[in-house]
């Protein structure tokens, strides 16, 4: 697989919309590697190479067990590898991702407010959208994987 083009350098400015709003995210208050895990679960989802890849490598970094990383999608079977607010944000993220399918119920929103404030949930959601929307951008331009990279 190769790349189709560069959006990064076809429309930057897009591109660094894209930025400000993963900034925003980052300094949203909610804990970094749980933004990576919901990340990496929306991109299993997603079926994007490179994006899980990237956020594999991420929670790695951030000290993440590998058996974590190895059972995230299958978290609900995952016994307490998975704390009360990582389940949430995870079932949040699948039902979100999945919307034209699940149409986000009511007992998917209960859940998520019953472990995050209203600004969470708002930033969590956020998280969510752009993680999608990055997985588009990488799978509709074929970006290359760190991993596939001189292979």
């Amino acid at each position: 697989m190769s790349a189709r083009l560069d959006y990064n350098q076809i429309a930057p400015a897009g591109a660094k919309a894209l930025g400000g709003v993963y900034g925003y995210v980052m300094q949203s208050g909610l804990p970094s590697v749980l933004l990576e895990l919901v990340y990496l679960r929306v991109s299993q989802i997603n079926n994007c190479a490179y994006c899980l890849d990237m956020h594999t490598r991420d929670l790695l970094k951030k000290g993440q067990q590998i058996e974590k990383i190895a059972l995230l999608q299958a978290w609900r079977e995952a016994g307490p590898l998975f704390d009360e607010r990582e389940r949430a944000a995870l079932a949040w993220a699948e039902t979100v991702t999945r919307v034209a399918e699940t149409g986000v119920p009511s007992d998917a929103y209960d859940a998520v407010s019953a472990v995050f404030s209203e600004r969470e949930r708002v930033d969590l959601t956020i998280a969510i959208s752009l993680m999608n929307a990055y997985n588009r951008m990488a799978i509709s331009f074929r970006n290359v994987p760190h991993a596939a990279i001189g292979r």
